[in-house]
């Protein structure tokens, strides 16, 4: 019975150690296998972390190309523009061109052809008057009767009244001739780099004066600010001074016309200023004046549109103005408050 038990009891831990020996064998396979997972999907992370990093810098490059070529694309479209801009400005000013001549040459006939006929009027109207003088002293030194003298003088002064109107009216439709030819002749002057600040104090000067000498009572206060740093530009010198000239004797005109208005509780007062813009020339003339109705500020550079009173104004004047600074390739703008004041700006471009 010793002998069995023993055997039963060996047989059991055989049986125990090929357990465990079995369970070893097999937890070692497990951790082993385990081991070989871990290794491959770290193996497969690392596999795909090289494949999002060399993604990633794929994408920045391609990215790069593509901002590199908008870039160039950008470039292109802006020069493109430029080109159809300046093409399209190119077109607008030969059209411009051509219009004004045509406009020139046709205003040109008729001023001519009006010309003709209008010295005549003024002409005989001049020598009518010499002559109605001359007979006024000869029927005063003649002894003639009171009634018949009664009679003769209310008529030879009313024939004078008239031959006064025609003589003025005749020198005002003269004016407009003259204006008309000015306007539609081509401009020949030749473009010089020029000191705009030299040539608006040179012109305003002249302007008052000349203001002046026709309104010897008119006293206006004249405000400067010229930029010193400005630089020499290209332009056709007596062009802008006659666009200047002309735009501070209605600057002038108008102040005067409000003094008559406000008297002694109203000063005139006249800017002028210039600056640079960037790639611009800026000339501004502002006054104090009666300021322009706003019903008025599309037709103003209208030949013959005229807000001055019949015989005062020609209404050439700014639009002739205006076809200067189009032939500079400028712009001429206006703001005006009626009653308060007017502001006209020239740009020129550098």
């Amino acid at each position: 019975m010793v002998l069995l038990d023993i055997s039963i009891q060996d047989r059991v831990i055989i049986g125990i150690s090929a357990m465990v020996l079995l369970f070893s064998s097999f937890l070692i396979a497990f951790v082993t296998n385990q081991r070989k997972k871990l290794k491959y999907h770290k193996d497969l992370q690392a596999i795909q972390e090289d494949q999002q990093r060399l993604l990633m810098k794929q994408n920045i490059l391609l990215e790069e190309k593509v901002n590199e070529r908008t870039s160039e694309l950008m470039h292109q479209k802006n020069n493109l523009q430029n080109a159809l801009s300046d093409l399209e400005k190119s077109q607008l000013q030969l059209i411009q061109k051509e219009k004004m001549a045509s406009l020139g040459e046709l205003t040109s006939g008729v001023a001519h052809e009006i010309q003709n006929p209008l010295n005549f009027v003024i002409n005989f109207s001049e020598v009518t008057s010499e002559m109605l003088i001359e007979m006024k002293e000869r029927l005063a030194s003649e002894k003639l009767p009171d009634s018949l003298k009664n009679d003769i003088d209310p008529i030879l002064d009313d024939m004078t009244d008239n031959i006064h109107k025609i003589q003025r009216h005749g020198k005002r439709a003269d004016n407009i001739v003259k204006n008309m030819l000015q306007h539609s002749r081509m401009r020949s002057g030749e473009m010089e780099p020029t000191d705009i600040n030299s040539l608006i104090e040179e012109y305003q000067k002249l302007s008052y004066q000349s203001f002046k000498a026709a309104n010897k009572h008119y006293e206006c206060t004249i405000s400067t600010s010229l930029d010193g740093h400005m630089e020499r530009i290209n332009i056709v010198p007596q062009d802008i001074g006659s666009l200047v000239l002309n735009l501070l004797n209605n600057a002038f005109y108008s102040t005067l016309q409000k003094k008559k208005i406000k008297g002694y509780d109203y000063m005139p007062t006249v800017s002028i200023t210039t600056s640079m813009n960037r790639d611009k020339a800026v000339i501004i003339v502002r006054d104090n004046g009666l300021g322009i109705n706003p019903k008025f500020l599309d037709k103003i550079y209208q030949p013959f549109f005229t807000t001055k009173p019949t015989g005062e104004g020609t209404g050439l004047g700014l639009s002739l103005g205006y076809n200067i600074v189009k032939a500079h390739q400028g712009e001429l703008k206006v703001q005006s408050v009626e009653g308060e004041f007017a502001e006209f700006m020239i740009e020129l471009n550098y």
